[in-house]
């Protein structure tokens, strides 16, 4: 509900005089105003009204308060005067219309972490002892004046998400500071030779803010004699595979990249898969899973559903292996080569027929004037309902002249005003000779190098075959932060990840799904339509109700819109309120002004405050809550 629609609350119910009435007529009232409020007070048992002034208690009342709490704390308060009671029903109808998270959002039910029992070359769901096993990066670099400095300065924590956190428990390693580098690092606990089988790399990535410009991908680090150096982890450390997302610009893919030794110079050359697949940028977490098999096939899935495939002998760039021959750079292209395949034929000439001169267009002799053409009616005529403006001053602005409009005397004829030939394509024409083109006789074809033996030729047929791998790092840089890692699998077994993923990812993205759906905005109500109500003749209550219907729905989305679209149906409501109300004023003024001068009498017995009055004053200031306390006495015995 607007605040436009609150407010009239207030001061509508502000507009009836100070009375004490009993319970049930002011369940009444709250009828008026709210239906579950009004089931809710018709079954009461209120004696009297006493409370504090309705314009305090709108201020101070919680918007966030349920429907049910609202109607209970009614229940309890004693309130001095009507108006009291109305704006508890006001605010009760605002809270139920606008949906309130606690009595239309289901609570959702998390399950408790618990660690996996699968068992994989490596298996990280980052528990309590996970600093025992990752190493931040402390590398430096050297700055201008000579000195040295960090070169990774991002912090690193393990926790909870922050966003749709599904999993009670469930940490994983969080990217903590923006427009950062970092890096860090974990070795296994022996090194991975992945020779003959099958290796899968899979992990989760929750983007908690998204990703406008950074990486979140990881890095099978390659076994060196000295380990991976974790304290010394940089870009410049070996790595044998790099699979992840990553989005910055025009960048927008799911890296895959190895590393290959060429076995003649041994020389390393990173292979790019050609067409990656786009990244998942959103704020539940996605699954990657990278797949190589021995037959030199890889499969990318995300979220466990497969996105791209190939071989790696055929689809990465520079290719595995080099071809078997190349140019010979040696060898030049002859001076006397010819390139041009065709020539002018010289011993052409233009024929005796042919007319340069001759136009591309000739007027139709042909064509006849349209019957009906009106020859002495022109195109347009000046508009005869032009009224010259009353501030024209001729002197100043010359001679007024009224505008021009179509002449209508021109719409049902089929042209008006002189009729010229039309002109059509000129058989004739020919445009301006040119000789012909020959094929050259002296061609020799497209020249290209000879080729030689590729010096550096080799054949690698298992690529798959990578150099072992001692651990896993990240080395980003990310302008956001937040990107949390989570359930990192690093084995040969295909079922085995999969039953990984179904045990964790699966079971976060069913839960992130549900938690997705309840915080997102409501969609705006569409615009009232009337085209389908029935006329007044043929179901009057059906028009009646409709038209009702379809003007709170439009004013709930724009009040004024709404009165302007169907001013009609808003000043028959704006009466019957106004009916409604008027009636509720005389009823209720008329029957409490005996019980008014009473009070007045009654008051001149003393100026001090009682301590029934103080207790007013109390329950006045006090926050709303579900308490049992009532008032002692009623209203009438305070003021003997």
């Amino acid at each position: 509900m607007s605040r436009l629609m609150r407010d009239t609350h207030t001061i509508v119910w502000r507009m009836i005089s100070e009375t004490r009435e009993q319970g049930r007529r002011v369940s009444h009232l709250g009828c008026l105003v709210s239906w579950p409020l009004c089931i809710q007070l018709l079954y009461s048992k209120i004696e009297d009204v006493e409370a504090f002034d309705s314009f305090i208690f709108y201020k101070q009342i919680d918007i966030d308060f349920d429907l049910k709490s609202l109607t209970i704390e009614y229940q309890n308060l004693r309130m001095k005067n009507v108006r009291t009671a109305a704006a508890v029903a006001a605010i009760c109808l605002s809270v139920n219309a606008e949906g309130d998270s606690s009595t239309n959002v289901t609570e959702i039910e998390r399950p408790t972490f618990k660690p996996s029992t699968i068992k994989a070359h490596f298996l990280e769901q980052f528990t309590d002892d996970w600093s025992k096993r990752w190493s931040p990066s402390e590398a430096t670099k050297e700055t201008s004046s000579g000195g040295e400095t960090f070169s990774y300065v991002g912090k690193w924590e393990v926790e909870e998400p922050t966003v749709l956190a599904a999993i009670q428990g469930d940490k994983g390693l969080v990217v903590k500071s923006e427009a950062a580098h970092h890096a860090i690092s974990v070795p296994f606990s022996k090194p991975l030779d992945n020779t003959g089988k099958t290796l899968v790399l899979q992990y989760e990535v929750k983007l908690q803010k998204g990703l406008e410009c950074g990486g979140a991908y990881l890095k099978l680090l390659k076994e060196s004699p000295t380990g991976i150096q974790a304290q010394e982890f940089s870009d410049k450390t070996e790595y044998s595979i790099m699979f992840g997302p990553d989005r910055c610009g025009m960048t927008n893919k799911v890296h895959l990249i190895f590393r290959h030794k060429n076995p003649k110079t041994g020389e390393y050359e990173e292979k790019h898969f050609k067409n990656p697949p786009s990244i998942e940028n959103t704020q539940t977490t996605a699954l990657y899973t990278l797949i190589v098999r021995p037959d030199q096939t890889f499969a990318i899935k995300i979220n466990d559903k497969e996105v791209s495939k190939g071989s790696l002998l055929e689809d990465f760039e520079p290719a595995v292996n080099p071809p078997a021959e190349i140019d010979d750079p040696e060898d030049k292209k002859p001076a006397d080569w010819v390139d041009e395949s065709k020539i002018v034929d010289t011993k052409a000439t233009k024929p005796d027929d042919w007319d340069e001169e001759a136009p591309r267009e000739i007027l139709d002799e042909e064509a006849e004037k349209p019957a009906g053409w009106l020859d002495d009616e022109p195109s347009s005529v000046p508009d005869p309902d032009a009224q010259k403006p009353e501030e024209w001053d001729d002197e100043e602005d010359g001679e007024w002249v009224p505008p021009s409009i179509p002449n209508p005397k021109c719409e049902s004829a089929p042209g008006c005003g002189t009729w010229v030939r039309p002109m059509k394509s000129n058989p004739a024409y020919k445009g301006k000779w040119t000789a012909p083109m020959i094929d050259n006789p002296a061609y020799k074809g497209v020249w290209a190098p000879r080729k030689i033996p590729n010096p550096n030729f080799f054949e690698d047929k298992i690529p798959s075959n990578f150099e072992r791998m001692a651990g896993i790092g990240f080395e980003l840089w990310t302008m956001q932060a937040g990107i949390l890692f989570d359930n990192i699998y690093v084995g040969h077994s295909e079922a085995d990840a999969e039953a990984f993923s179904k045990e964790t990812y699966h079971v976060k993205a069913e839960i992130e799904k549900k938690l997705e759906d309840q915080t997102k905005p409501e969609e705006e109500k569409p615009k009232a339509s009337l085209e389908d109500i029935p006329p007044f003749t043929q179901s009057p209550v059906q028009f009646v109700r409709s038209h009702g219907k379809a003007f709170v729905d439009l004013a709930l989305v724009d009040f004024m819109s709404a009165c302007k679209e169907m001013p009609i149906t808003a000043a028959v409501i704006g009466g019957f309120l106004a009916s409604v109300i008027g009636a509720l004023l005389l009823v209720l003024t008329g029957s409490s002004t005996p019980k008014t001068k009473k009070v007045k009498k009654s008051s001149k017995k003393t100026d001090a405050p009682t301590s029934d009055d103080k207790g007013a004053e109390k329950i006045a200031d006090a926050p709303i809550a579900g308490g049992e306390t009532k008032a002692s006495g009623s209203d009438l015995k305070k003021r003997k």
